[in-house]
């Protein structure tokens, strides 16, 4: 029996072809690929290579799919190996039918009509027919290699012809209304060819399989770009422009000292081709749309971390968002999307003919990770924030990293992207303010010479475990501790801190633990209050001598810069005796007076902590 070739190609898309292969040989990684020593015949130095959907022996011509594999390697036959893969896939095998047999038949006639119509086109553009499409194309910078290996045509004016040309093939207008190539009526009667007077751009499958057409109509009627509709053959959901071409130069060897393929995503027909031409044969496009899930999952299938190129104006910021929103709840540890932003009112094809193919490359070297991107995306336009912006920004931030699916992954991002917004919109100690920085009345903590550098590390630890055994304190001392240079392991606490003082305005102890090993920071948690025991006044709960743990809190923070801690109380102190006394300015201003007074008393060692 026949399967439905859409079944198979779903079963092989369902069964990761390393992971069977593995079960029988050692596979060791090189590069995107995999390699062993053929299971086929006896080799001592690997020469069996798996890709992404096929594997290859050097030594002996070995080949096939995953189906293949499992039917040489294990002498079983084809059905009895589809019916094991397919249950492992949660898949059910089609039965025979006349409707299965039916439909198998017009999928094979839907591609016959558009090969047939591609060499149609084809020859009408270098017919005198064609001679402004051509003109047009070559005009563009296109050679004639070029042309000839996208396949580009001239569909003609549409009043007939190609019907009339491809009716002794048998082809009705039935049959071109069903390809995707001629409009219907309301009740689905073909009434006109769909694309006239327009280049022609054919638009394959991964595996190179003809399934529609993309035009470009000449002059200034509209649409400009017109894609053919979804068709039993073609859906735009899951098809890329130029993907055929791209997945084989992933795939294809390089010389040795030759700069890898890059996957390249970007926005339209000319692009790719103009990339490929100048020496970019990873160039893909979506087909006038944004890019959609099922285009993630194929673009993972042929690069673990696709570069994303927008144009750097409104409309590309929004695509670039766009894609954002699209990728994150897909991301893994092993596939990510980077960027490359194109100067303003440029794009790929535009920027190969004013500055070159150095141009470009210099663009791809610098393309830069989702979570860099993500955070400009999320913040611009940000400056100066006050308390309420700050804390809308960062419930974006920390919303933006809970879409991806992936816990730990989540937690990486969340704790990378709140420790930019401290480093951006916080002053760092010792330092200039950032542009796009909050202002401050407090000066910042100096930051250490590099022989106390332990010992002021140390210091911030102890801040945080007090902060993590009394998060009740946190709202006391916030501005003062997001102030200081944390290292990184510090930082990412830190950041999971205020996103639960955002969330949970009266976390106690008990449940601010929870949440840090919810979010992925438990070890971290762990770590910060086991390097080196608290006094037992920092351990008790919450409800117990609340001002002497403020009070320590601050002796510590005043260690790490004694003469500027002086200087700020001092300014505080004057301000707030200059104005009307506040109970709640008193209450947080009386902790830092009993350090201060305890360091002077030399209750605390400087060299303390």
């Amino acid at each position: 029996m026949a399967l439905d070739p859409a079944f198979l190609e779903e079963l092989r898309a369902r069964t990761p072809i390393a992971a069977v292969i593995g079960r029988r040989t050692r596979l060791i990684r090189s590069g995107r690929n995999w390699k062993a020593c053929c299971p086929f015949h006896g080799e001592k130095t690997p020469s069996f290579y798996v890709y992404d959907d096929h594997y290859h022996c050097f030594g002996c011509g070995a080949h096939g799919d995953v189906i293949t594999f499992v039917m040489q390697s294990e002498g079983r036959g084809f059905p009895e190996v589809v019916a094991e893969l397919a249950a492992e896939a949660g898949l059910e095998v089609p039965r025979a039918s006349p409707r299965q047999r039916e439909t198998e038949q017009r999928v094979r006639d839907l591609a016959e009509v558009l090969e047939l119509v591609q060499a149609a086109w084809v020859r009408r553009l270098h017919a005198p027919e064609g001679r402004g499409g051509l003109a047009y194309l070559r005009g563009r910078g296109l050679s004639d290699e070029t042309i000839a290996g996208f396949g580009l045509g001239w569909s003609g004016d549409g009043r007939g012809a190609l019907l009339e040309e491809l009716r002794p093939n048998g082809v009705t207008p039935e049959l071109l209304a069903r390809a995707g190539l001629m409009r219907v009526d309301e009740e689905g009667r073909p009434k006109g060819e769909l694309f006239f007077n327009r280049v022609t751009f054919p638009i394959r499958d991964r595996k190179g399989m003809l399934v529609s057409f993309g035009g470009r109509i000449l002059g200034d009627g509209q649409p400009k770009y017109l894609n053919g509709p979804e068709t039993e053959l073609f859906s735009k959901r899951r098809v890329l422009f130029g993907m055929d071409r791209a997945r084989s130069a992933l795939r294809m060897a390089r010389p040795r000292g030759a700069p890898p393929v890059e996957l390249l995503v970007v926005e339209g027909y000319m692009d790719v081709i103009a990339l490929h031409q100048a020496g970019f044969p990873g160039a893909v496009a979506p087909l006038g749309t944004a890019l959609t899930p099922e285009q993630m999952e194929a673009l993972w299938g042929m690069a673990p971390a696709p570069i994303l190129c927008f144009d750097g104006d409104g409309a590309g910021q929004r695509a670039a968002v766009k894609a954002a929103e699209t990728a994150l709840p897909l991301l893994s540890m092993d596939r990510t999307v980077r960027f490359c932003t194109l100067p303003e009112g440029e794009d790929p094809d535009s920027l190969l003919r004013a500055r070159g193919a150095g141009a470009v490359a210099a663009l791809v070297e610098g393309a830069r990770p989702l979570s860099a991107v993500l955070f400009e995306l999320l913040t611009q336009g940000v400056r100066d924030p006050g308390p309420e912006q700050r804390a809308a920004l960062r419930r974006r931030l920390t919303d933006a990293a809970a879409m991806i699916a992936d816990k730990g992954l989540a937690s990486e991002y969340r704790s990378t992207l709140v420790d930019r917004f401290f480093e951006t919109y916080r002053r760092r100690p010792g330092g200039p303010r950032r542009e796009g920085a909050a202002r401050s009345t407090v000066a910042p903590v100096a930051v250490a010479p590099f022989d106390a550098l332990a010992a002021t590390e140390e210091r911030m630890r102890i801040l945080t475990a007090i902060l993590l055994r009394h998060p009740g304190l946190l709202s006391e001392v916030e501005d003062a501790y997001c102030r200081l240079d944390l290292p990184p392991a510090l930082g990412r606490v830190r950041a999971a801190l205020m996103e639960a003082a955002a969330d949970h305005a009266a976390m106690d102890a008990g449940a601010l633990a929870a949440w840090l090993e919810d979010v992925g920071l438990g070890e971290e948690r762990a770590a910060v209050l086991a390097a080196r025991p608290l006094p037992m006044a920092l351990s008790a709960p919450d409800d117990l001598m609340a001002v002497d743990v403020a009070q320590e809190w601050w002796h510590f923070y005043a260690l790490m810069n004694v003469r500027q801690f002086g200087e700020d109380l001092r300014a505080d102190t004057e301000r707030m005796c200059s104005g009307t006394l506040d109970e709640r300015a008193w209450g947080s201003l009386r902790p830092r007076l009993l350090a201060w007074e305890a360091l002077r008393r030399g209750e605390i060692s400087l060299d303390e902590g």
